[in-house]
């Protein structure tokens, strides 16, 4: 099934959500954060997520709905992956 917005072809979601809601992949990226982003990254993120919901909620409620469903599917915690370093240990036996 081909998704068809204003006479063109939507191939992924986020094309969908562009031609029919007029929002970008940055929008996207506000509501479902990056991967990597650390802890004072992702909270600042968050407020300025917040902000904007508040405002959109007023004035566009369809567009907020969408919003809260990116934020519901955003990953948590989006952190860095953590990297163990382990030595190997060396034993000596006496022969």
């Amino acid at each position: 099934m081909r998704s068809i917005v204003a006479g063109q072809t939507a191939l992924t979601e986020d094309e969908f959500a562009e031609l029919a809601l007029g929002v970008d992949s940055e929008f996207t990226k506000l509501f479902t954060g990056v991967s990597g982003e650390n802890e004072l990254e992702r909270a600042a993120r968050m407020d300025a997520a917040a902000d904007v919901l508040t405002d959109l909620r007023r004035e566009d409620p369809e567009l907020a709905a969408y919003a809260e469903r990116l934020l519901a599917m955003a990953p948590v915690p989006l952190r860095r992956p953590a990297v163990i370093v382990r030595m190997a240990s060396v034993e000596r036996v006496a022969a």
